[in-house]
């Protein structure tokens, strides 16, 4: 049976901004779908981050400083439960649809090491899988299409809707319902077992990764460094971040790397 018959839980998170390293979690949404593409179950939490949201993040996912003070939870409280439903989920081997992994999973494990928490790589005693993310699989599979990769561009791609853009709930049910129908227009993927397509995208985020590094060392900053691992980046003793290849504005993805150019060209 194709991962693609079977039902998917999908993990979204909108934050504080877009450094894994120092940004917070403000919401969180952790959603079945079944194989029809209905939600069977849901769990969601608003948190109390303990900074300041930006105003630039408040813009775009409606969540305000005062607002996550007064209705939020506790963020070690929160953060721990949001670990442990994510980690229960990979324990059963149902995939975890994550727009942009190396995003939402590196700031979870951040998250749980400054609450003192076990990460889900440390709950699991390895790597997270079986994962999938929409913009490693639509890259590999469609390398060259010119035009955004953000969440909302792909649901129009492949024809899903998204009626509440940066809601984490609306963003989670969004990804899975696209990663399923790039799944059965892609059988090169679709009919790929979880753990072939975990080692697939494995293999592709890092070629991606280095092909935005090369464009930015040839453009923009010839020091430039962008991190290949996935679907969690390894911490990192840096004092600047290093650039990630991200979809997302704060608190939400959006912000695209390159794409439909080839290696060696610029877009």
């Amino acid at each position: 049976m194709s991962w693609i018959t079977g039902p998917l839980v999908a993990f979204d998170l909108e934050t504080t901004g877009t450094d894994v390293e120092t940004d917070r979690i403000v919401t969180a949404a952790v959603v079945r779908l079944e194989p029809d593409g209905a939600v069977s179950a849901e769990r969601t939490w608003l948190l109390d981050p303990g900074v300041a949201i930006p105003e630039q993040a408040s813009a775009i996912h409606g969540i305000s400083t005062d607002h996550a003070r007064e209705h939020g939870v506790p963020p070690a409280s929160a953060v721990e439960d949001i670990a442990r439903a994510v980690t229960e989920v990979l324990r059963s081997g149902t995939p975890v649809v994550v727009m942009n992994a190396r995003y939402d999973l590196s700031l979870l494990d951040r998250e749980c090491r400054r609450h003192g928490l076990e990460s889900v790589t440390e709950r699991l005693g390895g790597v997270p899988s079986p994962v999938i993310d929409p913009l490693v699989l639509d890259k590999h599979v469609d390398r060259y299409r010119k035009g955004r990769r953000a969440l909302h561009a792909l649901c129009a791609h492949y024809g899903v809707s998204l009626d509440d853009a940066h809601d984490a709930r609306a963003d989670a049910v969004a990804a899975a319902r696209v990663v399923r129908r790039m799944g059965e227009k892609y059988q090169s993927v679709g009919a790929m077992s979880l753990t072939a397509l975990q080692e697939l995208q494995v293999r592709a985020a890092a070629g991606q990764a280095a092909s935005l590094q090369a464009y930015l060392r040839r453009t923009a900053d010839p020091a430039a460094v962008v991190e290949p691992a996935w679907p969690v980046v390894p911490r990192s003793p840096r004092t600047g971040p290093a650039e990630t290849p991200r979809e997302r504005e704060p608190g939400g993805p959006e912000t695209a790397p390159p794409s439909g150019t080839a290696p060696g060209q610029a877009p």
